[in-house]
């Protein structure tokens, strides 16, 4: 046994390190340590190596009325990025008439006004398409899930501009914010111009110069968390064996 042992050490020491003629060689490994890096055994001198950390996302997907869509959760955050991309100038903007709309708009943080606009769109789908990404109208004109014309798509450079591209649902909505950026800012308007006509949102899609859909749409987002004003929200009654319990100890003290 004691031989076998010497024999088969000597061959190990015996194997060749260069791997001249093809043979496989061993590298030595390069690992990173809390005090620095190590290279086969031995420390390397050089400050530690920072460790590498996953950009984090964002997790804000506030509440939408295509929610119940297996693909609600990919339009919220296609759309919640559109609007902090190429619809940023929506966000920085108070329309005149977005009062009627969201009431706490004015004083919301930038994401809970992307959740308004996000929310509006939802909203605008379900008279548009009733949420089918692949909805087609007017004989062949509109499509999506907002009803958008290949044309007026080309004509805000948006980045989809046919009928068969505008039936992608994340491409939809993106193009959609990006016509919204140019005719709210360009009316100052949600829906109602300062003269009192129609404009903004209301210039390019049919359900905004309705009015019961436009009320059936600001009802809906005004009962959203992100458009009610702290005043609105009341606070929690009391229990009412908790309320005697509280008036006992005060006539006992």
């Amino acid at each position: 046994m004691i031989r076998g042992i010497t024999i088969s050490l000597a061959l190990l020491l015996s194997a060749p390190v260069a791997g001249a003629r093809g043979e496989s060689v061993l590298q030595p490994v390069l690992k990173s340590t809390a005090t620095g890096a190590v290279l086969g055994g031995q420390p390397l001198s050089g400050p530690p190596m920072p460790a590498i950390r996953p950009t984090p996302r964002d997790t804000y997907l506030p509440r939408a009325r295509w929610d119940f869509r297996p693909e609600g959760r990919l339009w919220t955050r296609t759309t919640m990025q559109a609007l902090k991309g190429h619809g940023r100038p929506l966000i920085e903007t108070v329309p005149r008439d977005m009062a009627d709309w969201c009431p706490a708009y004015a004083s919301n943080s930038e994401d809970k006004r992307a959740a308004f606009w996000t929310g509006f769109l939802s909203a605008l789908a379900k008279h548009e398409s009733t949420w089918k990404p692949r909805a087609v109208g007017g004989g062949g004109k509109w499509y999506g899930l907002t009803q958008i014309l290949p044309a007026t798509a080309r004509g805000y450079k948006c980045r989809v501009g046919t009928g068969a591209a505008l039936r992608d649902g994340p491409d939809n909505l993106s193009c959609a914010v990006r016509i919204m950026a140019t005719t709210v800012i360009r009316d100052n308007a949600v829906a109602r111009k300062a003269n009192g006509r129609l404009g903004g949102v209301a210039a390019d899609w049919g359900p905004m110069v309705n009015a019961k859909k436009r009320r059936e749409m600001a009802g809906w987002l005004r009962d959203q968390p992100y458009c009610r004003l702290i005043s609105d929200v009341k606070p929690q009654p009391r229990p009412k064996d908790l309320t005697s319990v509280s008036a006992e100890s005060a006539r006992r003290d």
